[in-house]
């Protein structure tokens, strides 16, 4: 279908410096049923898309595009002629106005017509919906001036979409933006490392408003700075989208960029997934986050690793999690909390209800604080994993930190990290007793001294080997034996399950060694040990 013949117009108004033109094309008509669940976009009504993304590159809020109301109806009713519209000279704002309007369905058994006005029936409709995202993004390419990536043209119907290192630029990211703002079927969108800018982060927020679907967001490694912290803040503090996740990871976010994310974050409630990591937060950050931590009533995940933390930071963050419910997950490795802000963290630990993931690695934490750390898990009643690799300590802050497990009958730990510590033979047979009161634990050090990792692991006997043997003698499948161990028979379980049902079972006598290379073979990264990998793979 040749462009004129199109029904509905993709009007654009741009003033460069000395110079403004108008261009108009068409866009495809879309006629489409759509799913009643999720919700739509606002915009779609009654049948009727009416799409709108405006992009102000003067600094001056955007406008009305022409030809619509404030109930985005039309002001003229819509025309079948094949002639093309001259768009209406703007301000120097830049307004990207699309209109689809979808008429009435025909009945079923109607046959098709073939001419240039036909209205196109089709069962997928999602399908056909995204058909017509694909002429618009060709058409949003050619207005900003940028070549289409044909990865994104081929994929705008999957829920994923990777186009990280791809060098889109803020023009690029534009015309991304404008093609997925009424798309229903992506659902992830990874975009580190394209510097958009900040007129890319506006184009994507203005998206963001409109899509309903999209909900987990990646732009990480952009160097967005002060100015597109402060349109993301704005962006956040409106909690007007579904976006769940989002990376921010290496964009030179400083103090001021601190002060303006932890005050939206304070007040969002959407957002459970914040990746923070590999930014400039220094000490004085950590009292913003802080105060962020105990305003905030939705964030799960929180990724501060790889920043400029120190212990007075710490001692802020500490205090904000105290007044935390909602926190799972933290990770503030590759920072420097030292001893003092490592004895903040277990005064936290004491009475936290919420924390299951803590990740302490490589904070110049000795064994004095590793010690005032163990004080809180005495206490705890909710952690799982710590991680505490690459911290100065050694065996006496390895034995206070097992010997403090063991003293909580309610304990939840299941990992502990202190892959870089040499351990003696004593301590584990300290470990050992330790494990008879909490057999879901699993405790990682480097090596026993006088024995070599390598050698640890050469003198016991292949795991699998014994549970192929097991099952040759009882006449039985290994994957039979595997799914054994679940309740209902299942393919899949935690791993700390997993750990606890084979120390506990007698047919085959494995070790914590043995069991930990059964879960470093089916492990499927996720959390779960799968087992459907043994249907292919022999031992």
């Amino acid at each position: 279908m040749p462009p004129e013949s199109l029904d509905s117009k993709l009007q654009v108004n741009f003033n460069s410096n000395e110079r403004e033109y108008s261009h108009a094309v068409g866009v495809k008509s879309i006629h489409a049923q759509f799913p009643p669940k999720p919700t739509l976009p606002r915009a779609c009504r009654d049948r009727k898309i009416t799409t709108r993304l405006q992009i102000c590159l003067s600094g001056s809020s955007p406008q009305e595009a022409p030809g619509t109301m404030d109930n985005d109806e039309p002001l003229e009713p819509e025309t079948t002629e094949e002639t093309g519209t001259q768009a209406t000279p703007h301000s120097s704002d830049e307004t990207l106005y699309c209109e689809a309007e979808a008429a009435p369905a025909s009945d079923k058994g109607k046959p098709t017509r073939e001419s240039s006005e036909t209205d196109l029936e089709i069962e997928d409709t999602e399908k056909y919906f995204t058909t017509g995202q694909k002429e618009l993004y060709m058409e949003a390419c050619k207005l900003v001036g940028v070549v289409p990536v044909s990865y994104f043209i081929r994929n705008m119907e999957e829920s994923y979409m990777n186009l990280n290192h791809h060098g889109l630029g803020p023009h690029g990211t534009k015309a991304i933006a404008i093609a997925l703002v009424s798309n229903t079927t992506l659902i992830t969108l990874e975009l580190a490392d394209n510097s958009i800018m900040e007129d890319g982060i506006m184009s994507l927020v203005e998206m963001l408003q409109e899509n309903y679907y999209l909900q987990e967001l990646n732009i990480s490694d952009n160097a967005l700075g002060f100015e597109g912290a402060k349109v993301i803040s704005e962006f956040l503090q409106k909690n007007s989208s579904s976006l769940v996740s989002l990376q921010l990871s290496g964009n030179k976010f400083k103090d001021q960029s601190a002060e303006l994310l932890c005050q939206a974050l304070s007040a969002n409630y959407r957002i459970r997934e914040m990746d923070l990591s590999h930014n400039e937060f220094c000490d004085k950050d950590g009292e913003f986050l802080g105060s962020m931590l105990a305003l905030n009533v939705g964030l799960q995940t929180l990724d501060l690793s790889w920043n400029h933390l120190s212990s007075r930071a710490a001692v802020s963050l500490s205090n904000g999690l105290r007044s935390n419910v909602t926190l799972k997950t933290l990770d503030i490795s590759m920072n420097g909390f030292g001893n003092e802000g490592a004895a903040a963290l277990g005064e936290v630990l004491k009475s936290n209800s919420s924390l299951a993931y803590l990740d302490v690695s490589n904070n110049d934490i000795g064994n004095e604080g590793i010690i005032k750390l163990s004080k809180g898990l005495e206490f705890n009643e909710c952690l799982r994993t710590l991680k505490l690799f690459l911290n100065p300590m050694n065996m006496d802050g390895a034995v206070s930190l097992i010997m403090s497990i063991k003293k909580n009958p309610r304990s939840k730990m299941e990992n502990l990290d202190i892959s870089h510590v040499m351990v003696s033979e004593q301590f584990v047979k300290f470990l050992d007793g330790v494990y008879a009161v909490h057999p879901q634990l699993d405790v990682v050090y480097k090596a026993i001294q006088g024995l070599s990792a390598k050698k640890s692991i050469i003198q016991y006997p292949n795991p699998m080997k014994l549970i192929q043997s097991y099952a040759d003698q009882n006449k039985i499948k290994v994957l039979d034996f595997f799914k054994s161990l679940t309740p209902t028979g299942m393919m899949k379980m935690p791993v700390s399950e997993f750990l606890k049902a084979m120390i506990q079972q007698n047919k085959i006598p494995l070790n914590r060694f043995q069991i930990r290379e059964l879960i470093k073979r089916l492990d499927d990264k996720n959390g779960n040990v799968n087992f459907s990998v043994l249907e292919v793979v022999r031992p």
